[in-house]
């Protein structure tokens, strides 16, 4: 395995390397934070220069889970306080894409804190099906190490508490992926695919002929899509949330001013309106401090 295949993550954190140690070494804390793992158990060792052997285990839905099995190989201090640890990784479980890997982390004091970074790499199973599917594992693999590194940095310097990380992360992409599927719904089906005559009423109560207003229901369709689209690509955007809200805010006047008569209707735009607006507020006030892994640096330097 060459180092240029490998998976690389890299972040600064504002903590001494004590802390950042601990908190990476000790199963229990190390568990907490790292998305790869659900659980991690030392087992026992006869004395302290045998390398420490080690069970790991990750859920992966529907009840099912992938077990293996590791060992710290080495780990030591370095010029300037430098702290490295290395190890080796295997499984057997016939779910497991991954055979046997190895890797390393590094500690680094910085002024203001610790550079924090690891490189692993690793072999698959099942043959060139293996290969094929790691092309695309590898990279949710990468991402999953670098969103973790983020998690463990909030942890050390806010004291944001990881399980609250994952589940405030949670709580933010489900409402604004509700946001973006809404918008993209009636900006596809309604209003492009199948033309409802309701889409274009509350333009023609306003006076605008029909032509316009078919033309005007088109681009707004469009334009929700786009949004849609926005929502998601721009992910973290917090201006396209408020754009949402004034948006939604701004319809409902526009149809209770030209047509009131939907405000009472079966489907009507208080509701539907007014449950945007409340998901993209939920988006919004669970936006600060989430993980991120663009936070990381994910390509190696020549002086790291």
């Amino acid at each position: 395995m060459s180092a240029g295949d490998g998976i690389y993550v890299e972040i600064v954190i504002a903590g001494s390397i004590d802390d950042v140690w601990t908190r990476t070494q000790a199963p229990a804390l190390h568990e907490q934070w790292d998305l790869r793992f659900t659980s991690i158990e030392y087992l026992p060792r006869p004395d302290l220069s045998t390398p420490q052997r080690f069970l790991y285990a990750t859920r992966i839905g529907f009840g099912l889970g992938i077990k293996g099995e590791g060992e710290s190989v080495g780990s030591h201090d370095g010029p300037g306080g430098v702290r490295t640890s290395a190890l080796e990784f295997w499984s057997a479980d016939p779910k497991s894409l991954i055979r046997r890997g190895s890797g390393y982390w590094k500690y680094i004091p910085v002024p203001g804190g610790v550079k924090f970074l690891t490189w692993y790499d690793y072999t698959t199973q099942f043959g060139a099906l293996g290969r094929v599917v790691d092309r695309v594992f590898r990279p949710l693999l990468g991402w999953a190490t670098a969103w973790s590194f983020d998690r463990l940095r909030l942890w050390i310097e806010r004291g944001i508490d990881p399980a609250l990380s994952l589940e405030r992360s949670l709580v933010y992409a489900t409402a604004r992926l509700a946001v973006a599927g809404v918008f993209l719904w009636h900006g596809l089906v309604p209003k492009l695919l199948f033309r409802h005559t309701d889409e274009a009423a509350t333009l023609t109560d306003a006076g605008v002929n029909a032509i316009t207003a078919h033309l005007g229901v088109t681009a707004a369709g469009i334009g929700e899509i786009a949004l849609a689209v926005l929502l998601v690509v721009v992910w973290r955007s917090r201006l396209l949330l408020g754009v949402v809200i004034g948006l939604m805010a701004a319809a409902i006047i526009f149809v209770g001013w030209f047509s009131p008569r939907f405000l009472t209707s079966a489907f009507n735009p208080v509701t539907l309106n007014g449950c945007v607006i409340a998901l993209a507020l939920i988006a919004l006030l669970s936006s600060r401090d989430l993980p991120s892994a663009k936070r990381c640096r994910r390509r190696r330097q020549e002086t790291s």
